[in-house]
């Protein structure tokens, strides 16, 4: 996600910008998040999930803020470029370009410092209209310095390397499951199986893991090379079986508790599992990097802080549904929620069901895994980018999507372990973009329109949280958690 300026597309009613961002905050972290719960306890993992859901809709709203800061600024730095060429034409023709250019340099330095609320105060009220579509990427070259910018993008960077790692092995994980499962129902083994065991023949269920994996690789690993975008109707094609495949997982397992067939007891705690459950959680509510391409297209943005929070209540209570049907269903929950389905007939009998919830992650993932590493591939391409030059047809065509797409499938190779590569991520780049970012993005923001504006002009679409506690709270529950996850995985490693 390069910064810049991008076209805002079609516009869109304000509830169909709320369906948009359910579906965007939903995906694969949701079908992690049952195992967490499981191993966290139920209770620690209600209160931890309601508090992340608030912080999570907190930082939302600085984003908001902060495009509506961005916009303003971006359209006084336009008025005053036309101030400037409008004084410029009123004078005599008789300067010659130094003189003008000292003029531009001196009307620019003036406006740095004058506040034009004074002027112009009747167009004040429209200034934060959120209009053109501002990247994040952009905010941050506008209101952070260059060390903050390139902060930024390493934490984006870092951040995608972990969802492409989850994705490549997301999807041979689920093939191996499904191809080396039991998809009859002469037997049923509730057990974890270990990587050990054969497959078919003389292969290894590791073997067989490797093989998808590396035929994973081959086909959508070129993908990298060139430009692709995911269509309106592949979006909705992705979006129409996840949620069917959602709605059969909660009605299965609904169904079986209901029969009191249910066979989970989870603990009420256990606070060894809170800090991997902290980054799954902290994963499954990422929504903060793509909101400038949801929210800049919405029509009527007057109530969005409003509409914000009920897409946050509402995704709250599904994850909970979801998780809490999940643990009190099954003793033994994998990392892949929808493979507890797969091998298990007391649960659903019907074959095209199981292989239906078995393979649709390998569907949906697959779409997303060339989209995440063309993004990835910019990203890399904006870090090294230098004004005015070009890259070497080598470099750009070659290194930057080798060294986009061959470390994670390196860390597929060596690791299937979905619901670490989740909490890691989570934890570690989900926490900067997720928290980190937003705080300096609005406080920053902020700072920028009471230079150029005054004190006196209020940003209409304001976060709630408006006083400055509620950015070093953010900041210093960022850092702790930083702290505590390192202690408990360095712990744990130890032991």
């Amino acid at each position: 996600m390069p910064g810049g300026i991008t076209d805002t597309g079609e516009l869109y009613s304000p509830y169909v910008g709320l369906v948009y961002m359910f579906n965007l905050i939903v995906g694969t972290g949701a079908l992690t998040m049952p195992q967490a719960f499981a191993v966290s306890g139920w209770a620690v993992s209600l209160a931890l999930i309601i508090f992340l859901a608030f912080m999570s809709y907190m930082t939302t709203t600085f984003v908001i803020e902060a495009m509506a800061a961005a916009n303003a600024h971006l359209r006084w730095k336009k008025r005053e470029r036309q101030r400037i060429v409008d004084d410029s034409d009123a004078s005599s023709d008789s300067y010659d370009d130094d003189k003008s250019e000292v003029a531009m340099l001196d009307g620019h330095e003036r406006s740095e410092t004058r506040p034009i609320l004074s002027v112009q105060r009747a167009s004040m009220n429209n200034a934060f209209d959120i209009v053109e579509r501002i990247e994040m990427g952009q905010m941050a070259s506008m209101f952070f310095n260059k060390v903050g910018v390139n902060m930024f993008y390493i934490c984006i960077i870092i951040y995608l390397y972990g969802d492409l790692a989850i994705y490549a092995a997301a999807v041979p994980y689920s093939l191996t499951e499904v191809v080396c499962g039991n998809q009859s129902c002469s037997a049923v083994s509730k057990l974890k199986a270990n990587d050990t065991d054969p497959c078919w023949g003389s292969i290894r269920r590791i073997d067989a893991y490797r093989i998808f994996l590396t035929a994973f690789s081959l086909l959508l690993g070129p993908f990298t090379f060139f430009n692709v975008q995911k269509t309106k109707y592949l979006q909705i094609i992705t979006s129409l079986m996840r949620w069917i495949a959602f709605t059969i997982m909660i009605i299965l397992a609904l169904i079986r508790i209901s029969k009191g067939r249910g066979e989970g007891h989870p603990p009420i705690a256990n606070i060894s599992g809170i800090p991997n459950l902290f980054g799954v959680c902290v994963y499954s509510f990422m929504c903060q990097h793509s909101l400038p391409s949801l929210i800049t297209p919405i029509n009527k943005k007057k109530h969005m802080n409003t509409l914000v929070l009920v897409d946050y209540v509402l995704i709250l209570a599904f994850y909970s549904l979801l998780s809490f049907t999940a643990i009190f269903c099954f003793s033994n929950l994998k990392d892949m929620y929808t493979l507890n389905f797969t091998s298990n007939c007391d649960v659903v009998s019907i074959p095209f069901i199981r292989y239906f919830l078995g393979l649709f992650p390998v569907f949906t993932i697959s779409t997303n895994f060339p989209i995440i590493a063309v993004t990835l591939r910019n990203n890399w391409k904006t870090v090294f980018h230098r004004d005015g030059g070009m890259y070497p047809w080598l470099i750009d065509r070659i290194v930057f999507p080798l060294i986009t797409i061959i470390p994670a499938i390196i860390v597929a190779f060596c690791t299937h372990d979905l619901e670490t590569l989740v909490g890691i991520t989570g934890s570690y780049a989900g926490t900067g973009i997720q928290y980190i970012i937003p705080a300096c993005l609005v406080h920053f923001s902020r700072k920028d329109v009471e230079v150029i504006f005054g004190n006196d002009v209020q940003n209409k679409h304001r976060s709630p949280f408006k006083h400055s506690f509620w950015v070093m709270f953010v900041l210093v529950w960022s850092v702790s958690c930083f702290i505590f996850v390192t202690t408990n995985i360095v712990l744990s490693e130890t032991n």
